[in-house]
């Protein structure tokens, strides 16, 4: 062997010692991340192994079902666990997690390294940021969601369609830019007696559905969950809320019948079905639209992200979450878990992370002529994530979504009630939620 040859073997050697030392020293040999069971989870691991090739430090991504994931992070909270190192969590978690010490700053880690700048502001704020407007980070935007709009193709290049529906409304069929043009297209291919209907929109009331739908318009008629100093009294009832919640019962007029409660599996089914024209869904749930083997509309299948209200207001509800380490780990722990996010945050990283199918957040990697063409569906997402808008994220917000589903669900499948008397009880019973909470005076 030549000289150069066993110097440097010698020095691998020697490299492969020192990190062996160091991992011993430190005693992470693997990290732990929990998140819910669906295909970006398995994403996530994909991603995992290759930080294990490179590291040597294992990734695991336990699954839980949606229907518990937060029961089991909660119940580790409560323990104050180490069982893991990080969560994917939910963005409405962060106030309970933050103020409860559940979660680890990552203020200073994330700035210093030039990480918040990388996502988009949105994603920032509403993934990460606790309180609103304090500049204080907590979680790192990973999968990135919203609602967008799944369209029939066939149904609006139809040149029969096209030409009565440009006599009837006097503009073109198009995939719709305003809300009004929405509502139009929605009448316009509501047809019962070929079972077709207009629009598929979310009613579920039994956790967030109905709620996530109707924000769609709530926020973009210029309405919002809370005003200045966090007072809903005259906000979330306010003429342009109480618009919006017409507006959006008007739209389930041309829903399929049996969607009276549906949330996003039944969204897909009643377009997979041939039953509707349009329906709202997270983008998380559009892959299966463009399979031939799921869809048998697939190759007719189009997208557009949500569209402008009366006033040139946009806004779409957030769907996704934030990387954040749990406070209760080692500090070895807490710092191999950094180092996770640093590397995962990298564009490279974040460029295969959306190869494979995960919703980044990456501003460059948004922009990206190769993410907009990598599927029907990316270039709404990418749109989308610049106006996204989300509802509340502090402790109290699962007390204040119970009755924003009841009563919006009443109104808009059960009839029960006006758009006014409706809002006015949830404005009621949020006010009554936030004092007893202390946010705000009696």
């Amino acid at each position: 062997m030549k000289r150069t040859q066993v110097l440097a073997t010698l020095v691998m050697l020697c490299l492969l010692v020192m990190t062996s030392v160091t991992v011993a020293q430190d005693g992470v040999t693997q990290l732990t991340i929990l998140w819910a069971e669906w295909d970006p989870a398995n994403y996530l691991q994909q991603i995992g192994n290759e930080y294990e090739a490179e590291t040597g430090i294992k990734v695991n991504v336990i699954q839980e079902p949606w229907g518990t994931f937060y029961d089991r992070m909660a119940a580790e909270w409560a323990a104050q666990g180490s069982a893991y190192d990080m969560t994917v969590g939910d963005s409405q978690w962060i106030g309970q997690a933050v103020e409860q010490g559940h979660y680890l700053d990552l203020t200073d880690f994330l700035v210093s390294n030039g990480i918040d700048q990388t996502v988009t502001p949105a994603t920032r704020q509403y993934y990460g940021e606790y309180p609103a407007g304090s500049g204080k980070y907590y979680a790192y935007p990973t999968e990135g969601d919203a609602v967008g709009w799944a369209y029939r193709k066939d149904l609006f290049e139809d040149p029969q369609n096209m030409a009565d529906f440009e006599a009837k409304y006097g503009y073109p069929l198009a995939p719709p830019e305003t809300w009004a043009q929405l509502r139009d297209i929605a009448e316009f291919l509501t047809r019962p007696e070929q079972g077709l209907y207009g629009v598929g929109v979310y009613t579920q009331k039994d956790y967030d559905g109905v709620v996530m739908g109707y924000q769609n318009v709530f926020f973009s008629w210029g309405a919002d969950w809370w005003g200045e100093n966090g007072e809903v009294l005259g906000v979330v009832n306010s003429p342009a809320a109480v618009e919006a919640l017409e507006f959006y019962k008007g739209l389930y007029q041309f829903a399929p019948p049996g969607t009276g409660n549906a949330f996003f599996a039944e969204m897909n089914d009643a377009f997979i079905s041939g039953q509707a024209a349009m329906i709202m869904n997270y983008f998380a749930f559009f892959p299966a639209l463009i399979n031939p083997g799921v869809n048998p509309y697939a190759e007719v299948t189009g997208f557009f992200p949500g569209p402008k209200g009366p006033n040139g207001d946009q806004y779409v509800s957030l769907g996704g979450q934030g990387l954040s380490v749990i406070s209760y780990i080692s500090p070895e722990r807490q710092e191999a878990s950094k180092e996770f996010i640093k590397w995962f945050a990298q564009e490279d990283v974040q460029r295969r992370w959306a190869a494979i199918g995960g919703y980044t957040c990456n501003i460059n990697v948004l922009e990206s002529e190769e993410f907009l063409t990598n599927t029907p569906y990316n270039a709404a997402f990418a749109d989308s994530m610049t106006f996204v808008k989300d509802f509340w994220n502090i402790p109290e917000f699962g007390e204040l979504l119970k009755p924003a589903a009841t009563y919006l669900s009443a109104y808009i499948v059960g009839g029960e009630g006006t758009a006014q008397e409706t809002l006015d009880k949830i404005a009621e019973q949020q006010h009554e939620i936030l004092v007893d909470a202390g946010v705000l005076d009696g």
